[in-house]
């Protein structure tokens, strides 16, 4: 049995959060490159370079990528050989969040009640996503989730019948409504199969999926291709300006169902994508 105390995590989190509205992950900043290399609206690639040069400064001078630093959401894999000790984990996780969004100047976006709306003042609570695995590990990713994207995701409860197809018209419907919306280009997470819920965690996680990697499952990563040539023929483009570049990627992930259903859940991020992962 490993020992790791919550202090740690907190810790890790603070910084994590710091560093996903600073700097972008590596995956991103190729994509982001290649689209103003392979952009063919002038319009477009002038967005592009904009965007380039807004991340130069948020890097140089600690500057926020985005001025909504989002909503918190962590998934955390804990190996089930590990034990935390001092303290409470959810409570250490949110700790992190707070010292992280209170000292490092980032916005408060966060309220303790949908309908009152009295801001908290410190970005939490957190979204947290467990996951008990094998091992004596702990594997936590951090993304920061703004809601011009947040706003545009959807939930499709199709027919089995529905097929493929059916999947490749929801997700090419959720990013037409999105439009300029969800600050394109977008990166788009696609979560098929589980229940209601589940296929929209799937879609939350399949963003933080680095975007040169497809789906090993072969029928996915045909789909996720296919679907991103179709996304970028939409010509919705950088800023929604028109363009050849409306998205970065699609990421797919995939879990079994009830035969009476086939949930789809498109959660659709902007052109930063922010999110970091440690392991501890």
């Amino acid at each position: 049995m490993r020992e790791i105390d919550v202090k740690t995590v907190t810790e890790n989190i603070k910084e994590m959060c710091i560093e996903a509205n600073h700097f972008l992950s590596d995956d991103m900043k190729e994509c982001l490159t290649n689209a103003v290399e392979s952009e063919k609206s002038e319009l477009g690639k002038k967005v592009l370079n904009s965007l380039e040069e807004n991340l130069k400064i948020a890097r140089e001078d600690m500057i926020p990528i985005c001025q909504d630093t989002g909503m918190a959401v962590i998934f955390i894999k804990i190996g089930q050989d590990v034990h935390f000790t001092g303290g409470n984990l959810e409570e250490a996780i949110n700790e992190g969040v707070r010292r992280g969004y209170i000292d490092g100047f980032l916005r408060k976006s966060v309220v303790n009640d949908p309908l009152i709306r009295e801001n908290t003042k410190d970005n939490t609570p957190a979204i947290i996503h467990y996951e008990i695995v094998n091992g004596d590990k702990v594997t936590i990713t951090m993304a920061p989730k703004g809601f011009g994207s947040e706003n545009m995701s959807r939930i499709f409860m199709l027919k089995p019948a529905d097929g493929i197809e059916g999947v490749k018209n929801a997700v090419l419907t959720a990013v037409k409504d999105a439009g300029p919306n969800a600050c394109p280009p977008m990166v788009i997470g696609v979560g098929i199969g589980g229940d209601f819920e589940k296929c929209a965690i799937l879609a939350k996680k399949a963003l933080t999926r680095n975007v040169s990697v497809h789906s090993d499952i072969p029928y996915v990563k045909e789909l996720e291709i296919e679907l991103l040539k179709k996304i970028n023929q939409l010509s919705i483009g950088p800023g929604g300006l028109g363009g050849t570049n409306t998205a970065f990627a699609v990421n797919i992930e995939t879990y079994p169902t009830h035969i009476a259903g086939l949930p789809v859940g498109i959660n659709i991020c902007c052109h930063v994508n922010r999110h970091v992962t440690r392991e501890l």
